[in-house]
């Protein structure tokens, strides 16, 4: 029943349709800051809040909880109060976060603002698609709902950048104390809450941007308040469009199925319920199964591990972000021209590719490590409570034959209460610092602050740690020369398959393809695949790098990716142009009325 407009004929200097995409584009900014800025921040919280390598693991990963824990509740929120007060309470929950973290002064507080920061995260990333996809034409709703993946993927640039400022604003406060230690600590402390205080300006400005939003008319229109909902309409489409529009809800909410039953009162296990809610689950899964959170996470590692050094690897980690964010908004242009069916074809095929060459390229050199537990248990000192391997020690330099090497080192010990504990380390002959090209174990220590005759001086205390056992330990060559060029390679064109297919389209294929009866809740759960999923790729990243090298985790997210191509391929409907009603009605098999 709808008729397409072509975008030219929308209203002409549609105020309030760009406002509507740019809030869309400040939340995607927030929800990139948000979950970027810790990388920077934690070179220096450790420095003045007293922490256990545990719990900065802890401060870092509980992120991901507060994101599941909102995506189990963002939904039906979004359904019982509203799109809009659910986008200002993401952005407000930001705000505290940020301000509770500024004015920590312990451990318990960081924690809790850490998981208010997730909380945030999770909320934003389900409700504001979901406003979008139900108040933007459908003409330019590709467009507008990827303006938040390409803001996020800018946030990400920004939280760098800031963290860099506060790096420089740091170092040069420090060589200003001349090793005065309460100057160090101030700057040490300064460095990283002000990395979170400057953090805070896009949630302000996407709180305040949300206030004047109105609510979404989809939204309206299930609470029986068709006037708002055209209203609304009006404020985005041409006068005839947005009575075309409502006409189309009612009718669809009017709908009887065959037999006479009114189709508001279905089963949700039937096929037009089951079917988009299994397709966008799928996505939204493999969308995090391809690598990408784990790729952007430890490219600097991945890259090392192809026999760069540091500076080359963060000269090409930072042409990868580049091009992760300057191709998710040539993916923005092209979602509503070409399609999101053809995008994730082609884009998820292109990664599929990509993965299998950096794959094989690291399989190439991984194949030819031995195993060296044997030299590698000489290291452990007479107690069995130190390990202490260099790789420039004859031991091993003699096997490395003088060329770049790694060595992976599986070990276990026991955690002084009663647990037997595992863990992943690994060393690089090329690495610019000493400390990378040793691997050492030692007992855990914790560090705090003390105020010895009036100054603050670093105190150290130890804890125990029980007994060294090797379980694995792999040495063998990392490549020299066009390896490391030709691994960057794959990455970049992974990373550039991504942000012109997954990138744009998943927001698009998790609010277009939920019915809209079910959509609220149905992206909630899919949101929970969606962080699981990463966060499990992420969890799991150490060991299996550790045990089976760079190229068994290529491996397993290409064979991911391909279960992700034949579903885009296969099985997903084209939606450009189209409705979310007439979406719908495709999944509950309707004939397309005539346009």
């Amino acid at each position: 029943m709808n008729q397409e407009i072509p975008v030219a004929d929308l209203p002409k200097q549609n105020g309030y349709l760009i406002f509507l995409i740019l809030i869309s584009g400040m939340g995607g900014l927030l929800a990139g800051i948000d979950y970027g800025i810790i990388a920077g921040a934690l070179l220096y919280v450790d420095k003045t809040i007293p922490m256990s390598e545990v719990q900065q693991g802890i401060m870092v990963s509980i992120y991901v909880g507060g994101g599941v824990i909102a995506s189990l509740f963002a939904g039906a929120l979004a359904d019982w109060l509203g799109r809009k007060k659910m986008m200002v309470a993401g952005g407000v929950i930001f705000i505290t976060s940020i301000l509770l973290i500024y004015v920590a002064s312990g451990f318990a507080a960081l924690l809790v603002g850490r998981i208010l920061m997730g909380l945030s995260g999770g909320v934003i990333c389900v409700v504001v698609p979901l406003y979008m996809a139900e108040c933007l034409p459908s003409q330019v709703r590709g467009r507008g709902t990827s303006a938040f993946q390409f803001m996020m993927t800018l946030g990400f640039v920004l939280a760098a950048w800031i963290a860099g400022h506060f790096a420089g604003v740091h170092d040069a406060a420090v060589a200003a104390a001349k090793s005065d230690p309460e100057l160090i600590f101030a700057a040490d402390n300064d460095a990283w809450r002000n990395m979170f205080l400057v953090a805070s300006i896009p949630g302000v400005l996407f709180s305040a941007g949300a206030l004047f939003l109105t609510e979404s008319p989809r939204w309206l229109f299930l609470r029986k308040r068709e006037d708002q909902a055209l209203a609304v309409l009006r404020m985005s489409r041409t006068e005839g469009q947005a009575a075309l529009e409502l006409q189309e809800m009612k009718d669809h909410g009017t709908k009887k199925n065959a037999d006479g039953t009114h189709a508001a009162t279905d089963s949700l296990l039937q096929r037009k319920y089951v079917v988009p809610f299994t397709l966008a689950c799928i996505i939204l899964a493999c969308t995090q199964a391809t690598g990408i959170g784990s790729i952007l996470s430890y490219a600097g590692k991945i890259l090392q591990g192809a026999g760069l050094s540091e500076a080359q690897a963060t000269t090409k980690l930072q042409i990868i972000t580049g091009i992760n964010c300057v191709v998710t908004l040539l993916g923005a242009f092209l979602v509503d021209k070409l399609g999101r069916k053809i995008l994730l074809s082609v884009a998820t095929g292109g990664i599929v590719l990509s993965l299998l060459a950096a794959g094989l390229l690291y399989h190439r050199f991984e194949s030819q490590r031995v195993d060296v537990s044997r030299q590698v248990e000489a290291c452990i000192s007479a107690d069995g409570r130190t390990l202490s391997a260099d790789l420039n020690d004859a031991a091993f330099s003699a096997l490395g034959g003088g060329i770049p090497a790694q060595l992976s080192v599986l070990y276990a010990y026991d955690d002084g209460h009663g647990y037997r504990r595992q863990g992943i380390s690994t060393a690089f002959s090329n690495a610019k610092e000493e400390n990378d090209r040793r691997i050492i174990i030692e007992p855990l220590t914790e560090k705090k602050w003390a105020t010895v005759d009036g100054k603050k001086t670093e105190e150290v205390k130890t804890k125990d740690l029980g007994k060294i056992s090797i379980l694995r330990a792999k040495f063998g060559p990392i490549p020299e020369g066009s390896t490391g060029l030709w691994i960057t390679i794959a990455l970049c064109s992974f990373i550039a398959f991504f942000a012109v297919g997954p990138g744009v389209c998943v927001w698009l294929a998790l609010t277009e393809l939920m019915p809209t009866r079910i959509r609220s809740l149905g992206m909630g759960v899919a949101m929970l695949l969606n962080t699981g999923v990463q966060f499990l790729s992420a969890f799991f990243f150490p060991t299996v790098v550790g045990n089976h090298g760079f190229s068994a985790m290529f491996f397993i997210w290409c064979g991911c990716t391909v279960i992700y191509f034949i579903t885009a391929a296969f099985f997903l409907p084209e939606t450009k142009g189209k409705t979310l009603e007439e979406i719908e009605d495709h999944f509950a098999g309707a004939k397309p009325a005539a346009k």
